[in-house]
């Protein structure tokens, strides 16, 4: 088992390389902080409000030109969505472009330089999960690494390559599954039968949502984000993207409910090894029924807080036109589809899981042997 994880570990380094995207598309920016701001009056001619430029000294902190100073126009429309109030200090990210001589570079402001909270919140986090989990912890902590890695580096690279979205996020899910139930769970029966359960509970996601997809006349374009992609490529399956999104989404839930099941039943049977098939099989399930109620809601309330200013936006529209709006059919069948998933997954894993114990009982049971005899050597040194 340790040989299969270290694979997976090295496909992560592997994959990207035959899955790379053409870089030259990636529009190049820099970074600067404002040394001064003067501020001018903008000469009105298609709106009553006041506009207001700032004109902008910055120091280029990348590139280059790192050390040199640029003026910078930005003008404030007084529309809070794109306007960007900048003042001495701030950090910003600068898109440059030549002008038409060829020679001559032209420095736009695009947005703030706002991710260094993030990096604190990220240690935060990292800190937070390796000091009460300990060795679970750490160990939890890389296999989020290797799914964020997975889905930048190997994921994305791949559908924008043209691989189907769809057997790109399974497989992905997949690997990220094995990974994450090894290290955490250890490499036993246990782990094994949540793997299987969560694999079988995503493709049974999948099914429902190419289904829902066709059936609810589903665009794919259900965000800003969709329009921005279309126009950088058009020929990718956004319906596709569609589907592999409801599956990720779905994905952290479902593999926290299988795990959960399959440890309960292995709990069970460390306990009370004379029990059979079916009273494992009912005992998974009223674990799972506690686990269904919160972990439903907690699925549902992710999609409706992501998609707050949306529900805001329907006390502005009539509700049959509301709920009928490509994107808000979007939210709430992806919602509902975890949610069948969620469900879903207990019996499978409760199944799959009192299978495996009555099955492979002798192994394991030399196995509960080993770990009671390691607990009596810890005990007594």
């Amino acid at each position: 088992m340790k040989q299969i994880l270290i694979t997976l570990f090295l496909s992560l380094i592997i994959l990207p390389v035959f899955a790379d995207t053409n870089t030259d598309a990636v529009l190049k920016s820099e970074l600067g902080r404002v040394e001064k701001v003067d501020f001018e009056d903008v000469e009105q001619n298609y709106s009553d409000k006041n506009q207001v430029k700032q004109i902008v000294i910055v120091k280029l902190l990348t590139g280059e030109f790192k050390g040199q100073t640029t003026v910078v126009d930005n003008v404030i429309t007084n529309n809070p969505y794109y306007d960007i109030f900048l003042k001495k200090g701030d950090k910003v990210i600068l898109h440059a472009e030549f002008e038409d001589d060829g020679n001559t570079i032209d420095y736009f402001i695009t947005d703030v330089y706002r991710v260094n909270f993030v990096y604190v919140l990220i240690a935060l986090f990292g800190g937070l999960l390796i000091y009460v989990g300990r060795k679970k912890g750490f160990y939890s902590l890389l296999s989020i690494f290797a799914t964020v890695l997975l889905i930048l580096f190997v994921l994305v690279p791949l559908v924008r390559n043209g691989f189907s979205p769809i057997i790109s996020a399974l497989g992905i899910s997949i690997i990220s599954t094995i990974i994450t139930m090894y290290l955490v769970g250890g490499f036993n029966y246990k782990s094994t039968s949540a793997i299987l359960g969560t694999v079988g509970s995503l493709i049974f996601a999948t099914i429902l949502s190419l289904l829902t997809i066709k059936f609810s006349h589903l665009t794919g374009f259900c965000c800003e984000e969709t329009m921005f992609l279309y126009q950088a490529d058009p020929t990718l399956n956004f319906k596709g993207i569609l589907t592999a999104s409801v599956m990720l989404a779905t994905l952290g839930a479902v593999m926290d409910t299988s795990m959960s099941i399959a440890s309960s039943i292995n709990e069970f049977y460390k306990i009370n090894s004379n029990l059979s098939y079916k009273q494992l099989f009912l005992s998974g399930m009223n674990v799972g029924k506690d686990i269904i109620g919160t972990m439903a809601n907690t699925l549902i309330l992710v999609y409706l807080g992501g998609s707050l200013p949306l529900v805001l936006l329907s006390q502005n529209i009539d509700l049959q036109k509301f709920f009928n709006l490509n994107q808000v059919v979007t939210e709430i069948s992806s919602a509902i589809i975890g949610s069948i998933a969620l469900v879903i997954c207990v019996p499978v894993t409760a199944i799959i899981a009192a299978k495996i114990v009555t099955l492979k009982k002798n192994k394991i049971d030399d196995i509960i042997l080993i770990e009671e005899i390691q607990k009596e050597d810890y005990n007594n040194d």
